[in-house]
């Protein structure tokens, strides 16, 4: 059975999912005092300045010093306290050996929180437009990696990464995305959620792709007659591998879509649990070994191939594989 979504994603004011992390970390603040927060001297644009303005003894500002901001992350945790770091996705990986020594071979409970992510940066450039980073974290043992599909979720997952055990990552983004799910939605970290029935092809997205898995399964049915599943993987690792194998063997083939490297990125990840459960027809959407460049956030999506009527195309595509 598909969740709840939002029934009036046209009426509803569109929010980036740094949003709803700001909101999320506001809450959290407010019902456990161990909460506290740091920042790379971003705290505007990644929204930690939320939790700033109302807890200012709960926030930490690193300036720009990734890897000190991830060192005093993990201190802090060892001390008892729950650690929200936060920065745009490109400069996170700046501290790509302190991240991996500190946090994961460690195991502390810090969570990362990486703005600014995938093409939709914009006119930042390529060098500010991160695509592999779900490639690192998923890689590094001990990590939960997530990639919310919308601020709402965003918020949600916030709050579940703070109340978990272990290092997180939180994959967000700049642009304003429709909200497409509801309060009623449910979210839990490692289970993906079936947001549209259908028995042809099971279409796997994560993140702002997820919206557009939608309408690509929407245009599907009404030009083309195919029922599309629509999955939201939120959850990179641990993944899902019960939805994934059910999906595969009820519809068959499968497309996934994410605005990252379709190299070792949520694509991949989903690959490697076909390959050893369930073989099946795959088409994998995402960016093919390029960095991005400097444009309109939905611009570049159309550029690098990142829209529905690409899904919808792959799906096309899968579909006759099968047969």
């Amino acid at each position: 059975m598909a969740v709840a979504l939002n029934a009036n994603v046209s009426s509803t004011p569109a929010e980036a999912t740094r949003d709803g992390f700001g909101k999320g970390l506001v809450e959290l603040a407010e019902k456990n005092p161990r909460v506290v927060a740091l920042s790379g001297d971003l705290n505007d644009s990644t929204r930690v300045d939320w939790l700033r303005e109302k807890f200012p003894e709960k926030f930490v500002q690193a300036g720009i010093a990734e890897q000190n901001m991830v060192g005093m992350a993990a201190g802090l945790s060892l001390s008892g306290r729950v650690p929200f770091a936060a920065t745009f996705g490109p400069f996170m990986l700046r501290a790509a050996d302190h991240i991996r020594v500190s946090i994961a071979f460690s195991n502390l409970n810090v969570k990362l929180a990486a703005t600014h992510c995938g093409l939709t940066t914009g006119e930042d450039g390529g060098n500010a437009q991160v695509l592999e980073d779900l490639a690192f974290f998923r890689a590094l043992p001990n990590f939960t990696v997530i990639a919310p599909c919308d601020s709402l979720e965003a918020k949600k997952a916030t709050i579940a990464a703070g109340e978990a055990a272990g290092p997180h990552y939180l994959r967000l983004g700049r642009e304003k995305t429709p909200t497409i799910t509801s309060e009623e939605t449910p979210f839990k970290i490692g289970r993906a959620e079936i947001f549209r029935d259908g028995g042809d092809v099971a279409i796997i997205a994560c993140g702002i792709m997820v919206g557009e898995a939608l309408k690509a399964a929407e245009s599907l049915a009404r030009e083309r007659k195919i029922e599309a599943e629509v999955i939201n993987l939120h959850t990179i690792k641990p993944i899902d591998e019960k939805a994934i194998v059910a999906a595969a063997r009820k519809c068959g083939c499968v497309v996934t879509a994410e605005e990252h490297q379709v190299h070792a990125g949520m694509g991949s990840a989903v690959a490697e649990v076909l390959g050893e459960k369930m073989p099946v027809p795959l088409r994998m959407v995402g960016v093919r070994d390029k960095f991005g460049t400097s444009g309109k956030g939905m611009e570049l999506l159309k550029a690098y191939g990142l829209t529905a009527e690409k899904i919808a195309q792959a799906a096309e595509e899968v579909v006759k594989l099968k047969k």
